[in-house]
């Protein structure tokens, strides 16, 4: 009935409890890892050395991506535990939703919630729901990237009882900074208290990838008479009007970066040695330059974006052009072996994320190939450096530096 584990999911297991953050690889079996620790510690079944049904079943409600859902990876899994969403098939009452929904279920009372890729940061509707499901049933978070800061895990120390809401974790371990016309964090403090917690609730998976990575920066060129114009005088050369702030300011360096016909031009090269390639990019007009290539080339073309969700193509040679907020996760591959970053997304979450794709378990390819394209300007070298610290990108910080620079300071 259910698949044996492996050694790290079962030590994972072992550790786990309501509350836990289950951390692991991309494509490292979570899922399966979080199901069982369901099926035996929380219903009282086995799975090993055999097989026997839960003893005290308890509704199962698991929430993640729309892809996720959409697609029925869940339920693949769960049939693994003779678990179905059809009502009176499975062991259990079983639920499938998305982030989105997550409020229809803050009136749950005693079942157990899987929260898969989490998304509780902040203080928003998601995570207000969550804290109420947290007070009255059993949970768990899967996440590859559980937290860059302090701040990200502040909703699981609440649930967890460790303070008693988000004023308190600010008040005892938050300093602002005093020079910021906004709320600004300066430092943590009393990180030591901070770190018992974290230890409390981390489960980490020690799964060790079967393949290689082999990764590549190809350097393109930009146009740097258009992108010196644009940073210097704040004027957007598309639109002919200034620009005002930050944000927009960022996107149209980038617009000048991701746009240069040299960029194009090293897809095409890519192309020619690589017959299944996978296409991440950020902006619409990045994808109308990557569709324009594939017509010319004949090659036929797959898209997951906010508004097509087409499958890869089956064919022997193809492009799957995925935009990176849309499908970052919840879907995989394991009939290519390369990536190609067609631009870089601001988030190391994200560029994880995404890189998982083709990482799976069942994998055939011992060696993957992740390339990425980069440029010698200022905001492609920043965000690189950023992605390598394993930073999120700040464009207030990156264009504040330059300021400075540009004034001697």
């Amino acid at each position: 009935m259910a698949r044996q584990l492996r050694d790290y999911q079962q030590a994972a297991i072992d550790k786990l409890k309501s509350g836990s953050i289950l951390c692991g690889g991309v494509g490292s079996g979570k899922s399966m890892t979080s199901l069982a620790y369901y099926f035996v510690n929380v219903c009282g079944g086995e799975t090993h050395p055999d097989y026997k049904p839960m003893t005290k079943p308890r509704d199962l409600y698991i929430i993640t991506t729309a892809r996720k859902r959409d697609t029925l990876e869940w339920e693949g899994e769960c049939a693994t535990f003779a678990l179905s969403t059809t009502p009176g098939l499975g062991l259990a009452n079983v639920y499938i939703d998305s982030w989105n929904n997550i409020k229809k279920y803050d009136k749950v009372t005693g079942a157990f919630f899987i929260l898969d890729e989490q998304r509780l940061v902040g203080s928003g509707s998601w995570v207000k729901a969550f804290l109420k499901i947290a007070k009255k049933n059993k949970w768990i978070l899967l996440s590859a990237t559980p937290g860059d800061n302090w701040l990200d895990y502040l909703p699981v120390f609440v649930a967890n009882g460790f303070y008693k809401n988000r004023s308190a974790f600010i008040a005892e371990h938050v300093v602002y900074s005093r020079y910021c016309k906004f709320p600004k964090i300066d430092r943590y403090v009393e990180t030591g208290k901070l770190v018992k917690f974290q230890k409390q609730i981390l489960v980490g998976m020690k799964y060790r990838s079967p393949t290689t990575h082999h990764k590549k920066n190809i350097f393109v060129k930009y146009d740097t008479v258009l992108y010196d114009k644009a940073a210097k005088q704040r004027w957007n050369p598309y639109e002919n009007k200034p620009v005002n702030d930050a944000g927009s300011l960022c996107y149209l360096l980038r617009k000048i970066n991701n746009s240069d016909l040299s960029r194009i031009e090293a897809v095409r090269e890519i192309i020619k040695d690589t017959p299944k390639l996978i296409i991440f990019y950020n902006f619409n007009y990045e994808l109308e330059l990557l569709r324009e290539l594939s017509i010319e080339l004949g090659v036929p073309t797959g898209e997951w974006n906010g508004h097509n969700h087409q499958p890869i193509p089956d064919t022997d040679t193809w492009l799957y052009l995925v935009q990176y907020t849309s499908g970052c996760e919840g879907w995989n591959c394991t009939s290519t072996d390369t990536i190609l970053f067609y631009s870089q997304n601001y988030s190391y979450k994200i560029m994880t994320q995404a890189a998982g794709r083709i990482d799976r378990m069942n994998t055939k390819f011992k060696d993957l190939y992740y390339k990425y394209l980069i440029s010698g300007s200022p905001i492609d070298i920043a965000i690189m450096k950023s992605i390598s610290k394993k930073q999120t990108f700040n464009e207030s910080g990156f264009l504040n530096k330059g300021e400075k620079k540009s004034n001697g300071v």
